[in-house]
């Protein structure tokens, strides 16, 4: 799997794209994809997204501009678990609220945040920047 990172006026810093992109890494180890996906980190929200979303071409798009990386990381991880419902385990979506998909969604994308913290204690700072 080849994860491609796109910032389209993201706000990022080098730093902050260099903590993102070990997140990332995090993810495939922890939630592994098949297929290639493409993350858009965005400045500003496109279309119908909150703060994150994703579609049936593998792509993740992420509000990042004038937030925390600890929400960046959280809203990056639920769309990462969406892929792996919606790919492998080939789930149709279903409502936004109150679904199987999105309560896993958000409980899984919070575990694995909180596991990261634990793995890097040393970035806790950068996380919450």
């Amino acid at each position: 799997m080849k994860v491609t990172v796109k910032h389209i006026k993201s706000g990022m810093d080098k730093g902050k794209q260099e903590f993102m992109n070990d997140f990332i890494e995090f993810l495939q180890k922890e939630v592994p994809h098949k297929n290639d996906i493409t993350i858009e980190f965005l400045g500003e929200r496109k279309g119908g997204m909150s703060t994150g979303s994703r579609n049936d071409e593998h792509l993740l798009k992420v509000l990042s501009k004038n937030r925390l990386n600890r929400d960046v990381c959280r809203t990056l991880a639920h769309e990462w678990i969406h892929e792996y419902q919606m790919d492998k385990l080939k789930r149709d979506h279903q409502g936004d609220i109150g679904s199987q998909n999105e309560n896993e969604a958000n409980s899984g994308a919070g575990i694995l945040v909180k596991k990261f913290e634990k793995h890097n204690p040393h970035k806790e700072e950068k996380m919450y920047e």
